[in-house]
């Protein structure tokens, strides 16, 4: 049966936003694939109109980018080339994933972030071991959109409100997100073929919260 103007609307507008979460995803696995580097993540959805659904203030975003910016040459002074650092920053809140020859790095690279303006708290989920391969970056890379994916085809879920950020299967989940949310999420990406582990990095916020940032809808 035909499509009516409505319907043939909505597809576009997922296609739209199913091509902006790869295109975005392609292009941060092109800045991880550099080895002895810092890749920054960045906090902010990819493109204008994903941004303008953020559940974080104005202020927020630029400091995330801010801290995010500022990441590069803080990890690069305290562990110079070794190791391979991903940074992402969302509401202040700092997630760092990858790989570091040693204990003493990982500690290093921890200390230095938190020293950075508005930084309210690191999660340090450097792996102590060698750098991953290019390879392996890729396919993080692809699971990736494939978990953005899920997340935008859940109606009940604003994909939007989520940021994904994927280190050797391992799929970190940010966001500012109801309980109830954060449950259907990771209940959803742990279907996600290739997902070795889920693990939440949410800022949990109640109903009456949600309502507010929604308008008092």
């Amino acid at each position: 049966m035909p499509m009516n103007s409505t319907s043939r609307s909505l597809a576009r507008k997922r296609s739209s936003l199913i091509d902006a979460v790869f295109a975005g995803a392609l292009v941060l696995g092109a800045i991880g694939s550099l080895s002895g580097c810092v890749a920054v993540v960045a906090g902010s959805a990819v493109g204008g109109g994903l941004m303008l659904a953020d559940r974080r203030t104005g202020g927020a975003q630029i400091e995330d980018q801010s801290i995010e910016l500022k990441s590069g040459s803080r990890v690069h002074d305290a562990i110079g080339d070794r190791g391979h650092v991903n940074v992402t920053s969302y509401n202040r809140v700092v997630l760092v994933t990858g790989e570091v020859p040693t204990d003493a790095d990982k500690d290093s690279v921890g200390k230095a972030i938190a020293g950075i303006e508005n930084v309210s708290n690191v999660v340090n989920e450097l792996a102590v071991m060698g750098s991953s391969s290019l390879a392996s970056r890729s396919s993080d890379t692809v699971l990736t959109g494939r978990v953005k994916t899920a997340l935008i085809d859940a109606k009940d879920l604003q994909a939007t409100a989520i940021k994904v950020v994927t280190e050797r299967g391992i799929v970190y989940l940010m966001g500012r997100v109801t309980t109830q949310e954060a449950d259907r999420a990771a209940n959803i990406v742990r279907d996600v073929g290739g997902v070795l582990k889920v693990v939440r990095v949410f800022e949990t916020i109640t109903d009456e919260q949600l309502k507010a940032l929604n308008g008092g809808k």
